[in-house]
């Protein structure tokens, strides 16, 4: 089932991924004379960028070096690029075929080697520009503090500091310099406990071995600990091996499970939805996790993915915690997440139960953030009685 799937995956990823390379290159092209220098050049450069993602991908797999990592760097960068010369070029090509119509374009631009290379000239200074800031957007996480009054619960602390963190992706891009940062930023907050919502490891647990980030992570201080979920990156990369990983390393792991904290407030932990792609196990059903839940106490649930919402004010929780949509990460993706989730980013109430879907501390894929903003999220929970 996980090799199938893994298949399908990379076959879809790869069409699509090698579509837009051959429209990119295809135009590129029409900037140079036919066999000049400048053209080889070109095409041997292109080779390089388009393919440095995939081929340091494989070597990765097969042992973690500098090149490999430095492809890997080239290549995720390379993506962001993509999106912002497919834009430009996709609009300039329905210019050209409404012209063919209207005939609005002036004859002494159409077809004229310095007029594209004019408009290519600008398209790739345009993308270079949204690259780049998206890099440094990207990098700067802010924190983001949201108070929250829970009501009708009577436990025996009146209010609960959370900071919660989701979609680090912690691998050859997000690594020791972010880790770390993060950690120090978590550690200012003085938080009474510690929220990970998924995705902590990015698909290859390898790096993060290879760079002891799990003991980066113990740094973490909390009053009642850190506890963490799966989210589909987990099981991308292999479900159990990641778990042990995180395990080992301090982190409690809630996997269809709950916990009552302090003997103050109930922590529930949903397995990621993607796992019946993986091992073809469905997860539980919450009704059937919360058996023997106490009601009196206040109940945080962490589910990575913010679908089926509904299904959380029905059981009665007070508080879910989301990441996964990464508020579409580069724009214009922002509104396809806000399309598809009822919640793709911040604050929400529906009914009696509060939620709080993040766009994530890290990134998937290019290490660039145009269309949201990377985020810590303290949680300020104030109990009324």
């Amino acid at each position: 089932m996980k090799i199938m799937n893994f298949i399908v995956f990379l076959a879809v990823f790869l069409a699509i991924y090698g579509l837009a390379n051959y429209y990119i290159y295809s135009r590129g092209t029409e900037l140079f004379d036919r066999k000049s220098a400048a053209s080889y050049v070109f095409t041997a450069v292109f080779l390089f960028v388009s393919l440095s993602y995939i081929v340091g991908r494989f070597l990765e797999k097969a042992a973690i070096c500098a090149f490999s990592s430095v492809l890997i760097w080239i290549g995720s960068l390379w993506m962001a690029f993509m999106v912002y010369l497919l834009l430009p070029l996709f609009a300039v090509d329905i210019a050209r075929f409404g012209d063919r119509f209207l005939h609005y374009i002036p004859g002494n631009f159409q077809g004229s080697i310095l007029t594209r290379r004019i408009a290519g000239s600008a398209v790739i200074l345009a993308s270079c520009a949204a690259v780049i800031f998206g890099y440094f957007n990207g990098s700067h996480p802010r924190i983001r503090t949201v108070d929250i009054a829970v009501k009708g619960k009577k436990p025996r602390i009146g209010s609960l500091n959370i900071v919660m963190v989701s979609d680090i992706h912690l691998g050859v891009i997000i690594s020791n310099s972010r880790l770390t940062k993060m950690v120090e930023k978590i550690n200012g907050l003085e938080p009474d406990i510690v929220l990970l919502a998924g995705d902590v490891v990015d698909e290859d647990l390898a790096p993060v071995i290879q760079n002891n980030l799990g003991e980066t992570l113990r740094n973490i201080r909390s009053r009642y600990g850190v506890f963490g979920i799966t989210g589909n990156h987990e099981f991308i990369g292999g479900v159990e091996p990641a778990v042990r990983y995180l395990s080992d390393h301090g982190i409690t792991m809630l996997r269809d499970e709950w916990i009552v904290v302090a003997d103050a407030f109930t922590i529930v932990g949903r397995e990621d939805r993607s796992g019946r792609y993986f091992n073809g196990k469905e997860r539980k059903a919450l009704a059937a996790i919360l058996q023997g839940v106490r009601r009196d106490l206040p109940i945080i649930m962490m589910d990575h993915q913010p679908f089926d919402l509904e299904d959380a004010v029905d059981n009665g929780i007070d508080v879910q915690l989301s990441g996964h949509t990464h508020h579409g990460q580069m724009w214009p993706f922002n509104h396809i997440t806000s399309m598809i989730y009822r919640i793709s980013r911040g604050y929400a109430r529906i009914g009696d139960s509060h939620f709080y879907v993040s766009a994530g501390y890290g990134s998937w894929g290019p290490p660039v953030r145009t269309g949201s903003v990377p985020e810590i999220v303290n949680i300020r929970l104030v109990f009324e009685r």
